[in-house]
């Protein structure tokens, strides 16, 4: 299932050939497209340029697509917005101000263990529906939390955020929720990461938040090891051995052996293992992982021209550069967070360039799916 610029794909295996057909939404921005698992439903989250933020969904398995219950702010609902970055250090500093939430993108797509689906927005909102869909509530002790200045329903908060922003919306600059990690066997165990503030996780059903930020390191802020201001591009766990999470982020690889209580950054950049967006973990053994690094954030294209996927299985001591079957020359396909995914041995990434890749034995060789497709957002196995 590969969500796109230009609308919905399925690319299906018949008689050993793998073919991609649109499969809904023509024309629209749609930035995940995934399958809840309980209950067979198909779900995408549609950025339309003129409509805006819309939650699709088909229960006859793609063949038609019906607009789903909208998700909306509560009335009331506030943020905090921190000024936006400048590239002028001379610059007279801005104010944070404070703003009524709108729903400028709906970013991801999770399901919980107990038939809970959630959705993360751009501007930080975690909305979660135990009914299958047909309705959503925000999580408030999240939208409130003091990191990101505390109870704007109830007055004029802390006045400080902690929760800065992201360029993933256009028009504005707010933070964004893009990774929501539901725990195999424990369903009131959540995390959440947010760009920009770090990692979060609830272990009461979402009554209460902690920061899970131990050991990340953000190169750019005046204190690198400060609790807040991180950036996660995407954030993933072992659904056999969930104390094993990874985490690709915009300073580089981190992983966690002990249920992201603390992280370890293996990053190995002389291998071209640092920066990039999307982290996939196997299904069975948390020390493997495979990524799509990327040269750097100011430079978004493949590290040395040619394209391969990193895979480490020893927790991230050592990498592997696999590349057979991936153009190894002019090569600029850039990978988002969202776009990578694993499961059993196969995997499958698509990028911006409109192209979609496929391993069948765990990354040792890949074959092109398909060519110039819309830039890719999502891909997901269903």
């Amino acid at each position: 299932m590969v969500g796109t610029r230009k609308g919905t794909f399925f690319a299906n295996e018949t008689n050993g050939r793998w073919a991609p057909a649109l499969a809904g939404h023509a024309g629209q921005g749609v930035n995940f497209v995934a399958r809840d698992p309980h209950t067979g439903t198909l779900w995408a989250a549609l950025g339309h340029g003129h409509w805006g933020a819309k939650l699709s969904r088909s229960t006859d398995d793609g063949k038609t697509w019906a607009d789903a219950n909208q998700i909306k702010y509560p009335e009331g609902a506030k943020y905090l917005s921190p000024p936006e970055p400048s590239e002028d250090p001379d610059a007279p500093a801005r104010a944070v101000i404070t703003k009524d939430a709108v729903v400028l993108k709906l970013w991801v797509l999770a399901f919980g263990a107990t038939g809970k689906m959630y959705v993360g927005t751009i501007p930080g909102g975690l909305f979660e529906s135990s009914d299958g869909g047909e309705s959503f509530e925000l999580n408030r002790p999240l939208w409130n939390h003091e990191s990101r200045g505390g109870d704007l329903f109830a007055g004029e908060g802390s006045g400080m955020t902690h929760w800065f922003g992201t360029p993933a919306a256009e028009g504005d600059f707010a933070p964004g929720i893009h990774s929501i990690v539901t725990h195999p066997t424990d369903p009131d165990r959540l995390m959440v990461a947010i760009s920009t503030a770090g990692v979060l996780e609830t272990t009461d059903g979402g009554k209460s938040w902690r920061s899970r930020n131990q050991g990340m390191s953000n190169d750019y802020l005046p204190d690198p090891n400060a609790e807040w201001g991180h950036d996660p591009h995407f954030v993933a766990l072992c659904p056999a051995q969930p104390d094993h999470v990874w985490q690709q982020n915009h300073n580089g690889v981190f992983y966690s052996a002990d249920g992201a209580a603390n992280w370890k950054k293996v990053s190995q950049p002389d291998q071209g293992v640092h920066f990039g967006f999307p982290v996939a973990v196997d299904d069975k053994d948390g020390k493997t992982a495979w990524l799509v690094p990327g040269h750097s954030d100011m430079q978004r294209t493949t590290v040395d021209g040619g394209l391969f996927v990193a895979r480490t299985q020893d927790g991230g001591e050592t990498w592997e550069q696999l590349r057979e079957g991936l153009p190894q020359e002019a090569a600029y396909d850039v990978v988002y967070r969202h776009a990578l995914h694993v499961s059993g041995d196969r995997l499958a990434f698509g990028s911006t360039t409109g192209n979609l890749y496929l391993s069948e034995d765990r990354g040792e060789s890949w074959r092109t799916v398909a060519n110039n497709l819309p830039p890719i957002y999502s891909v997901r196995f269903g």
